[in-house]
């Protein structure tokens, strides 16, 4: 499966940006999706992650009451909704998928990032 996110951008503190990561080659309902983010100097972290149609949702504590990960399976889109942003929160942005919830740990898909800065 392939991805494509895009989305990020350059926002001050308090403020919200919305991702989006479209899915091709496979069927879209067939993956767990989810959100990673690497900022400087650190390591790839988990962020969030939604269930093959949607039923479920799992977030980082960091991120947990101001960020949301849906799902649209007709448009083969997941997106995160990110609110009060922080500029703790300034990262590169990454799409996943896995046909199973070890996607918080270790994805089969990965596609390439989409810059989000936050400023203060």
């Amino acid at each position: 499966v392939q991805l494509q996110a895009s989305g990020g951008g350059l926002v001050q503190a308090g403020g919200s940006l919305r991702l989006s990561c479209v899915a091709s080659g496979h069927t879209f309902s067939s993956y767990v999706m989810g959100w990673f983010r690497q900022a400087p100097g650190k390591e790839r972290e988990f962020v969030a992650a939604i269930s093959w149609i949607g039923g479920s949702t799992y977030y980082a504590d960091s991120v947990k009451g101001r960020f949301t990960v849906s799902r649209d399976n007709a448009k083969n889109t997941v997106y995160l909704q990110m609110n009060s942003l922080e500029p703790e929160d300034t990262a590169v942005y990454y799409c996943a998928a896995d046909s199973t919830l070890k996607i918080m740990r270790r994805p089969d898909y990965w596609g390439r990032g989409t810059l989000v800065t936050v400023s203060s």
